[in-house]
């Protein structure tokens, strides 16, 4: 094959590449509601075996996944570890929190094709609950827009990723609104798809009927009611924690949550 053609060849599927990307993907979008690609990874990257351990050992949702899943899925925690500096106050920053910290960004943004986002660039750590200086009070967990920073309490992000019932995940919380936030600002695909569904959901939050009858249910509790982003977010924690008891309770929401972040069941 000479160079001239090799070249022509080349700059031939770059093209095709982007008729893909402009014309075909936003007509896939509209018919199926969702990207035309999640994971393309050409060169991905494992994790060690005692990384991949605790992933074992403290996620279900990453044991459900099937084979393949399971690599998109090391690829991408290794690279959230890769991409955002972690920073420990008065804490050693430790393998164990890089895994469930990225674990569990990575579960709540795996059916999104634009997972690294630059809302923010490092996740501060915190022995326990700690003094904001954002609105001079203590707080177990935060995300900072200003600072480009998500900040935890390690006990209390533990004490949520341990207790998978009850429907309070710090990690999963903090997280969504950074996701909230990031789909509000972007129009990549997911977050187009995002948009859409979120002016949906909003509606249990805005609606007076609808409201009413969340709260007549009891199924969220009472701090999803303080505003949207929180409301977001503690639907979120429910959608992750309780599923079946979600999707039996408020089937209709549950399936406005499954579309907005791409959520395949496995």
């Amino acid at each position: 094959m000479t160079e001239q053609l090799f070249i022509f060849i080349l700059f031939g599927v770059l093209f095709l590449v982007i008729i893909i990307f402009r014309v075909l993907e936003p007509a896939y979008l509209l018919l199926f509601n969702k990207p035309f690609y999640i994971h393309w990874y050409p060169f991905s990257k494992m994790l060690k075996s005692n990384q991949r351990k605790i992933l074992v050992d403290e996620f279900p949702f990453y044991n459900r996944l099937s084979s393949k899943r399971k690599m998109y899925f090391e690829h991408r925690v290794k690279e959230v570890v890769a991409s955002y500096k972690f920073v420990g106050k008065e804490i050693i920053i430790t393998e164990q929190m890089q895994m469930l910290i990225a674990g569990t960004y990575v579960m709540l943004t795996f059916g999104m094709r634009n997972y690294l986002v630059s809302l923010f660039n490092k996740i501060i750590i915190y022995p326990s609950s700690y003094f904001s200086t954002v609105n001079q009070a203590y707080h177990k967990g935060e995300f900072n827009p200003r600072m480009k920073a998500v900040v935890f309490s390690w006990d209390d992000f533990l004490l949520g990723h341990a207790t998978s019932n009850d429907n309070i995940n710090l990690g999963l919380h903090e997280f969504s609104h950074v996701l909230h936030f990031h789909c509000l600002k972007s129009n990549d695909p997911s977050a187009i798809i995002f948009f859409d569904e979120f002016n949906e959901v909003i509606k249990y939050y805005s609606d007076q009927n609808l409201n009413k009858e969340l709260q007549q249910k009891g199924y969220f509790r009472l701090y999803a009611y303080e505003n949207q982003f929180e409301f977001l977010s503690v639907i979120l924690e429910h959608f992750f924690e309780t599923p079946h008891v979600f999707k039996t309770t408020h089937p209709e929401l549950y399936a406005h949550i499954a579309k907005m972040i791409n959520f395949k069941e496995e």
